[in-house]
């Protein structure tokens, strides 16, 4: 075994993947799982910890993997995170536990991701149960959005003892995890059902159907239903468009509307009745992980999909996994690409993208070279879908509702970033609904970060 790369990952063929919904990544079995054990040095001052949002030990649970304890290595994670089959299958590992990995500096950082998902899934498989909650202590709280934030808080504090009901806009629990990742990268009845049962176990109540800042105020939450304290991790679920002539013709969608559909709906099976408009020819306008989803999705649809995107491949924002994954299925990159007009037909269909060719100049304030149009350099992309991945913002519905919530200028909850704590008394909040859209981890992070500030505030009232 060559100690200094990855024990590789099986995953299903390209070609055969791009026709369907099933899960790309095959993940590890036990003994596979077990050697890549053995490249972790189980460092006693360990970076990864310091890369984790959620501090796992992780080179407590690996080493339990390395000599095959894994409910063992289970009971360790379950400490620490509500969701580890989800975030070993969607984390930015490489950003984040593998970026600070040591092994990583003289050859390949540990598979760190793939062992939490093999251990997670040897768990379901095995049916080990994680760590009781503490007793309960009467201490009742509310939660906000049933997404990474809002379950990763609910779970910490129902451990901790506390009274948990969580309140969901949406038919169903799971957020994100639920809308937004496409089921070829996150299972929704094997991966995240199961996951949100883990938080219910704990004694966690969920209610669907509830729309925070229309059926109930977060003022009345405290006010007239006892709840000691609310949580807000209500995400960023309001999509951006360009501002571009065209943009309300018929086939244009948000991509969160488009996996929305897809995902939560499932418009993607035959057998549903929730149709949506694939397209035979896609341009998605973005470069992060949701675009490349959404391109991913409609590929899956069966249409030749185009990304559209305005720098270089040098600053995709997009996880370089879920690149590599795109073009090894037969998206196209049209990069140094930007739109300018959406044409229409004579019945208000999409019938082109119009774009402009771009070039790189000095850096901006992100770091990133800023792109500049070529002049003369229009061109129309034959297409007739257009799916815009411009990133979300949170929606205003419960911070115009809640008396004393401050929010930015990009209506964003203003929240302590080591605790949660608003502008309000006994409300706190993180995820998206602060930083506006970003990981899976970093939600979970803020949340359970605000459940020790919560429980904190409750003991102490």
């Amino acid at each position: 075994m060559d100690m200094l790369k990855k024990v590789p990952v099986r995953e299903q063929d390209p070609k055969v993947r791009a026709t369907n919904f099933e899960e790309v990544c095959y993940g590890y079995n036990k003994e596979e799982a077990m050697m890549e054990a053995q490249r972790c040095f189980g460092c006693k001052n360990a970076k990864c910890i310091e890369g984790c949002p959620v501090s796992i030990d992780i080179p407590a649970f690996i080493g339990r993997v390395k000599v095959g304890e894994i409910e063992e290595a289970y009971k360790i994670l379950s400490q620490y995170t509500s969701l580890p089959a989800t975030c070993g299958r969607v984390c930015p590992q490489e950003n984040q536990c593998e970026g600070k990995c040591i092994r990583g500096i003289k050859g390949e950082a540990v598979s760190i991701g793939k062992l939490e998902r093999f251990v997670a899934d040897a768990a379901a498989k095995f049916h080990y149960r994680q760590k009781d909650p503490a007793p309960a202590n009467g201490h009742k709280i509310a939660i906000v959005g049933s997404g990474p934030a809002g379950l990763a808080c609910a779970g910490e504090l129902a451990r901790m003892g506390c009274d948990v009901t969580i309140f969901e806009a949406l038919h169903e629990p799971g957020g994100v995890l639920r809308y937004g990742i496409p089921e070829f990268r996150l299972p929704k009845k094997r991966i995240v059902a199961r996951e949100i049962d883990n938080v219910t176990d704990l004694g966690v109540k969920i209610e669907t159907n509830v729309v925070i800042g229309k059926a109930v105020t977060v003022d009345q939450l405290i006010d007239e239903e006892g709840f000691e304290a609310v949580f807000i991790g209500s995400g960023a679920g309001l999509p951006k468009f360009m501002g571009i002539e065209g943009e309300n013709a018929n086939g244009v969608f948000s991509a969160n509307e488009y996996l929305t559909r897809n995902n939560l709906m499932s418009a993607y099976r035959e057998d549903y009745d929730t149709p949506i408009h694939g397209g035979k020819k896609v341009a998605v306008v973005g470069g992060g992980n949701v675009a490349m989803d959404a391109a991913r999705t409609a590929l899956r649809l069966g249409a030749e999909v185009h990304i559209v995107y305005r720098r270089s491949e040098a600053e995709l924002p997009a996880r370089v996994e879920e690149v590599h994954h795109a073009k090894e299925e037969g998206i196209i990159f049209d990069l140094l690409t930007n739109p300018v007009k959406i044409h229409e037909d004579e019945n208000g269909w999409v019938s082109g993208l119009e774009c402009v060719r771009m070039e790189l100049g000095e850096p901006d304030e992100s770091g990133r070279r800023r792109p500049q149009v070529i002049p003369g350099s229009n061109f129309v992309l034959d297409v007739d879908t257009v799916i815009m991945s411009l990133g979300t913002s949170p929606n205003p519905l419960i911070s115009s509702t809640t008396e004393g919530l401050e929010v930015n200028k990009w209506k964003c909850i203003v929240a302590d970033e080591q605790n949660g704590k608003t502008t309000k008394e006994g409300v706190y909040a993180g995820g998206d609904a602060v930083t506006g859209a970003a990981t899976v981890i970093l939600a979970m992070g803020a949340g359970k970060h605000a459940a020790h500030a919560i429980y904190e505030y409750v003991t102490n009232k």
